[in-house]
């Protein structure tokens, strides 16, 4: 069994080089830290900045107007969400795992020597009075809808609801109610000649999740519920859904994700993409709402062509920011979890840049609330003006 370290840095490999990387060489296995120390270290995500207090609920849903695309033989397209929201009473709920059960142990086997991170969300407790906007969040490739917890936290205990989705099949490992694990089963690219076509289908995929998650959340908001297992909702969800404002994010293949799902979906009024490169037909038609782009440096050798093309084409409020000193898994829980793991620098600086993980989740923060905060609420956003001495990190392109 893989230990906790070489799992977190195989979904980091998988995720920076996007669908091709299922066919890379896999990372070194890393000795667990059980074999050099003797206490297990408890993994901790940063806590949330925001006045409220958040509840958290999994959903099943089941689309049987399709097959699945990656594995035919399962007849409906099966997904796992989680809601992420302000609530009202916690007394009695218990907090809930950075990752469900099952697949808590698959990534953490016993005599790891880690323990994994427990979230600041209570599971089930009943949502805060009031019309929230809601967030959709879409992780990269080949990672769960775990993967930017610290920021979707941070959103929720600011007053949105936010909504991470499981693509199953395309996320390493995803749990469903039953017991049963999905696994990754997206075949890579048989040439670099079919690469195009892999990342096409898999930008497909996710739209189609992602839209009908949207459908579900409408039913959830009209007081039905979706769960095709039928456990019952947090008390209050379907009242909290403002779904008259609703904006999207992801990381790398999640931030093209939002970019498409935003084309195909005039319901998704804003946008955020965690250093993406953009497929599909996005950059070119362009969009006409707002949306901002949020990376690593992206100049020189490392420049990313699809990103001028996709700048050149936004019609709405557009922004353009980079974190100095990231790398591409900045945008996400790695950036505080693989040093945690004592993972060696020169093997995480590659993936996660030279920035502070925690430094980097306190920059990255204030920027997509910001975002949200202007173009769900109509309130704030001083802070994508232009630079901030607060955050002298962020530089404003071009």
């Amino acid at each position: 069994m893989k230990t906790l370290v070489a799992v977190l840095a195989s979904a980091a490999t998988l995720l920076a080089g996007a669908p091709a990387a299922a066919a890379a060489e896999p990372p070194p296995v890393l000795p667990s830290r059980a074999a050099t120390a003797g206490a297990d270290i408890r993994l901790t995500l940063p806590p949330p900045t925001g006045p409220e207090r958040i509840g958290t609920a999994s959903v099943y849903l089941v689309d049987r107007s399709r097959p699945d695309p990656w594995v035919p033989a399962e007849r409906a397209r099966e997904l796992m969400v989680q809601v992420w929201y302000p609530a009202g009473e916690v007394r009695g709920h218990p907090r809930a795992g950075w990752v469900s059960p099952g697949v808590a142990a698959r990534i953490n086997p016993p005599g790891s020597g880690f323990v994994l991170p427990v979230t600041h969300a209570y599971t089930g407790a009943p949502a805060a009075r009031g019309r929230r906007p809601v967030v959709v969040y879409s992780p990269g490739f080949g990672l769960e809808r775990t993967g930017s917890t610290a920021l979707v936290e941070d959103l929720a205990s600011h007053g949105y609801v936010v909504v991470t989705i499981d693509h199953t099949h395309d996320a390493q490992f995803v749990e469903f109610p039953d017991g049963r694990i999905a696994t990754h089963a997206v075949p890579p690219p048989a040439s670099p000649d079919d690469e195009a076509a892999s990342l096409a289908k898999v930008l497909a995929v996710r739209v189609a999740d992602t839209r009908f998650v949207l459908d579900q959340l409408t039913a959830i908001g009209r007081g039905r519920n979706p769960d095709a297992s039928g456990r019952p909702l947090p008390r209050g969800l379907g009242q909290a859904l403002d779904l008259s404002r609703v904006g999207m994010f992801g990381s790398s293949m999640g931030g093209a994700g939002a970019a498409e799902t935003m084309l195909m979906d005039r319901r998704v009024r804003a946008g955020l993409n965690l250093d993406g490169t953009f497929f599909g037909r996005a950059p070119d038609a362009g969009l006409d709402r707002p949306f901002l782009m949020m990376g690593a440096e992206h100049e020189g050798p490392d420049a990313d062509e699809t990103w001028d093309r996709m700048w050149s084409r936004l019609r709405g409020p557009r922004y353009w920011i980079e974190l100095d000193n990231a790398g591409h898994l900045s945008f996400t829980d790695f950036q505080v979890l693989l040093p945690q793991t004592g993972t060696p620098a020169e093997q995480s600086e590659p993936l996660i840049g030279s920035i502070d993980g925690r430094r980097s989740v306190a920059v990255q923060r204030p920027y997509v609330r910001a975002f949200f905060d202007k173009h769900l609420r109509h309130r704030g956003g001083r802070l994508l003006a232009g630079p901030s001495a607060r955050y002298p990190e962020m530089r404003f392109r071009p």
